[in-house]
């Protein structure tokens, strides 16, 4: 998975910190926290536990080799199930090293399993019997496979087309325009794009399209900064370029008015000619509309809503009168993973937040859409299949059940007698 040094030293420092969370008395006082409740007569309680399911499974993806396959197999480990982990073929030497090192550090030999195959290989082994819960970090098309294969016995965490919103702000400084520009670049074009919390569409409020500020224009030239010999953007796994070419034709063609703000050609750094073909290689590219352009037809929606996994957004533009068509478009969209709301005006954040549902949702100046660090949940909302990562409650949620003990341990009262039939 071709990353910068930056992004790959990430992935490292996220897991080691998962792993520093839970180390120690940790995991007891968390994930083995249970509670009791006094019953209706003496000698009657009753005990809510955290349960393991037993045998479960783990299919990651090729765009973090390491942190998401460690992070849910470790969560799995300490709940107390017994995990097979089909990591991304791709990149699946990554997940066995890190398997390696647990081997190394101790851990029980029969605590993991790791598949090495395609997808074929894993819906087989996912769909027998003994395995009692597939967590799933993918495409929406083959979580839904799985959801149904597994008779939905499966939790997902899948693609996102995820927003982001810049409210209205008066005055906006320097620092303020190339904070948030340099924000939005990072997460529409990091990993080139990659990442299933990438952003997919910028919300522009007119105060931010000012020619002090124009943030757009800012967004260009932190975009022309990425180079193929830093790897800041690079090859593109699961699109062509041609299919990315395509899809940018698509929007030409059914948004009225949208426009390209900047790329949308195919990347010509020096090297591009030794990337194979199969895989995409594009400059970072927006396109641009209004708000009103991508609600004109549900065909315009649709091909707006489409997730590219890989350095393409919509901007969108839209004033405070167009408030009630954005929340609208936001409602439309059919996978609620990430957004961020970038406003310091708490009626503006409330507007927002109360009226949308994405499952990790960041608020302020300093809002973005990607990071999933462990020190918060991360994972969609609006689903009951949602699966988190990086926090207790994602292991909790993800990776037991419950399940209630009632101890009724005195003997029957000396008095008691056989009653009437009822």
């Amino acid at each position: 998975m071709p990353k910068s040094w930056n992004q790959c030293v990430g992935e490292v420092k996220v897991t080691r910190q998962f792993l520093k969370s839970f180390a120690g008395d940790a995991t007891r006082f968390t994930i083995g926290r249970g509670f009791s409740v006094p019953g209706d007569h003496a000698g009657q309680e009753s005990r809510g536990y955290r349960w393991p399911y037993g045998p479960v499974a783990i299919i990651s993806p090729f765009n973090f080799p390491l942190e998401i396959p460690a992070l849910q197999t470790m969560g799995a480990v300490l709940a107390g199930n017994r995990v097979v982990v089909k990591p991304a073929e791709k990149v699946a030497v990554v997940f066995e090293q890190f398997v390696r090192l647990m081997l190394s550090c101790g851990a029980p030999l029969e605590d993991v399993l790791v598949l090495n195959g395609h997808g074929k290989t894993a819906e087989a082994v996912v769909t027998d019997p003994i395995v009692r819960l597939t967590q799933f970090t993918g495409s929406s098309n083959v979580a839904e496979r799985l959801s149904e294969k597994t008779r939905g016995k499966c939790r997902i965490e899948d693609a996102g087309f995820n927003w982001k919103i810049l409210g209205p702000r008066k005055p906006i400084t320097l620092q303020d325009a190339e904070y948030v520009a340099y924000v939005c670049d990072q997460d529409a074009y990091a990993a080139s794009g990659q990442k299933c919390s990438a952003q997919s569409c910028l919300f522009v409020h007119s105060d931010w399209s000012g020619a002090e500020v124009d943030i757009v224009a800012r967004l260009k030239t932190l975009s022309l900064r990425r180079t193929l010999k830093d790897l800041t953007i690079g090859p593109v796994l699961t699109w062509s370029t041609d299919r990315m070419l395509d899809h940018i034709k698509e929007c030409q063609d059914n948004i009225p008015n949208i426009k390209i703000a900047f790329g949308g050609f195919p990347l010509k750094d020096k090297g591009a000619e030794l990337v194979p073909k199969q895989y995409g290689l594009l400059a970072p590219t927006a396109l641009r509309c209004c708000i009103q352009d991508i609600l004109s037809s549900d065909k315009a929606f649709s091909t707006f809503a489409t997730e590219v996994f890989g350095p393409v957004q919509i901007i969108v533009d839209y004033t405070s009168e167009d408030l009630d068509l954005v929340l609208q478009a936001m409602e439309k969209m059919s996978h609620h993973l990430t957004a961020a709301v970038v406003s310091s005006d708490p009626n503006f954040c409330n507007r927002i937040l109360a009226n949308t549902v994405n499952g990790t949702t960041y608020v302020g100046l300093r809002a973005r859409t990607t990071g999933a660090p462990t020190n918060h949940w991360f994972g969609p909302a609006g689903d009951p299949r949602a699966a988190g990562i990086g926090s207790i409650e994602s292991i909790l949620q993800g990776w037991t059940c419950h399940r209630e003990i009632v101890h009724d341990v005195l003997d029957p009262p000396p008095q008691w007698s056989l009653p009437n039939p009822t």
